[in-house]
């Protein structure tokens, strides 16, 4: 397994993922069981807001409700820019729908989170002083973005534009359409596109999901299920490493990989 670390996230890939829950007690309880992460305590500065970090590291994010705003049990990913306002400007050149202006975060960064035209939810963050992950790939971090779609040429369209990426597309077949992101002058993959109308249907939202990657997914799954979390796809060997599909407690859904050569 190649351990990724960095400074910084390249300008339009993958910076940040939180998880919105309706309990917040016993999310920092599973994750903190199922990654070995330890739940920061809640920040009243920020309405609640915490980190998880992984070996003291900041590798997430999560809130509860927001005042009237009830929590969706989603996680959410963001991505990165140098000018937020202009990525606003594109975002809405192009159908998205933003939930509120850009909005400083202290001295830490920017952020701004909306809907891409065909409904999956997403943010982008400015960083200042907080870069947001730094690393990838080692156990019980991120290894992989990927949007599942109902709208797969209008997503490519969309994430060129307003991320300012190249995509590359990887699969043209009616059977599997996928296509990945890579960030300007980079040969580096940073997230994924998969069509999915197959099974969202033609009125079912997109969503963008996290991968984390974990050194042996079959003992996560069966800590994770102990846990209290439900399992949405069985671990399957894939080209990519073997996976599964998951949620935790509240209904959360996020995957599982164990890179190849590990499973």
């Amino acid at each position: 397994m190649i351990v990724s670390t960095r400074d910084h996230a390249p300008i339009g890939a993958p910076c940040w993922t939180d998880l919105w829950t309706s309990d917040v007690e016993v999310s920092r309880d599973f994750y903190s069981r199922l990654f070995g992460w330890e739940a920061h305590e809640p920040s009243p500065e920020f309405g609640g807001y915490f980190m998880f970090t992984n070996n003291e590291v900041a590798v997430a994010g999560a809130m509860g409700d927001m005042g009237e705003m009830k929590a969706n049990d989603t996680w959410k990913i963001y991505f990165c820019t140098n000018d937020i306002n202009a990525l606003v400007k594109r975002g809405e050149s192009k159908g998205a729908q933003f939930m509120g202006p850009p909005m400083p975060v202290a001295d830490l960064g920017v952020q701004v989170v909306f809907n891409d035209p065909s409904g999956a939810a997403l943010g982008a963050w400015q960083p200042e002083s907080f870069q947001g992950f730094v690393e990838l790939e080692a156990n019980a971090t991120p290894s992989w973005f990927e949007l599942h779609t109902n709208d797969f040429a209008g997503a490519i369209s969309f994430y060129e534009d307003v991320l300012g990426v190249n995509t590359v597309m990887m699969s043209d077949t009616d059977e599997f359409r996928y296509a990945t992101i890579r960030c300007e002058g980079s040969q580096i993959d940073s997230a994924g596109i998969m069509d999915a109308r197959s099974f969202l249907g033609a009125d079912g939202a997109s969503y963008w999901t996290t991968y984390w990657e974990v050194d042996d997914i079959d003992e996560t799954v069966a800590k994770l299920v102990t846990s209290g979390g439900s399992v949405l796809e069985a671990p399957i060997d894939t080209p990519y490493g073997r996976m599964s599909t998951v949620a935790d407690p509240q209904g959360a859904r996020f995957r599982l990989r164990t890179g190849p050569g590990l499973s």
